[in-house]
């Protein structure tokens, strides 16, 4: 299944997000990702969600949203042009003798060290959903101790480029004339 990434604007009153997950679970949908916050209109809310399914399935829940009172709107940014971040704080054993390649690995990744205790050192990493797998993956070996991720946010690019676009094309050095 396809993964979405719907952003939701929502009047900032009590209840709203309840309503929501209710209609997620009556739906047999499971939301993989949620982050909420202000919007850039006071009294409102942007509701970022990543949801599996299928583009009529998706399309079905958009119409669901939009009967819920204090939706404003739904948009899938899926395949929209978005800048997309999560943050993520992972603790990990370290040793005196493997301290430093921890660190090393959070430079290449632009981690930051925000505690740090006799056994363990705990990074804060900031980036696209991939950058936090990458990471995850490379400070597998040393133990993870735990994991909080606050979920993807986004925001589409009001410059239309689609860098994920970028990142695929190559250009051969020898055609840089």
């Amino acid at each position: 299944m396809v993964k979405h990434t719907l952003s939701v604007l929502v009047e900032d009153e009590a209840g709203v997000l309840t309503r929501i997950a209710g209609l997620f679970a009556r739906r047999g949908f499971n939301i993989e990702s949620l982050a909420v916050g202000p919007a850039e209109q006071a009294g409102v809310s942007r509701i970022t969600m990543v949801v599996p399914g299928s583009e009529r399935d998706i399309e079905q829940l958009t119409k669901q949203l939009y009967k819920l009172i204090n939706v404003l709107k739904v948009q899938d940014v899926s395949e929209i042009p978005s800048v997309e971040r999560e943050l993520m704080l992972i603790k990990v054993n370290a040793t005196a003798e493997t301290r430093s390649e921890i660190v090393v690995i959070a430079q290449i990744f632009r981690a930051r060290v925000v505690d740090a205790a006799e056994s363990s050192l705990t990074l804060e990493v900031t980036g696209d959903p991939g950058k936090m797998v990458a990471i995850q993956q490379m400070l597998q070996k040393f133990g993870i101790k735990e994991i909080a991720r606050t979920g993807k946010i986004s925001l589409t690019r009001e410059s239309g480029v689609n860098t994920e676009y970028l990142k695929m094309m190559v250009t051969p050095i020898g055609n840089l004339s």
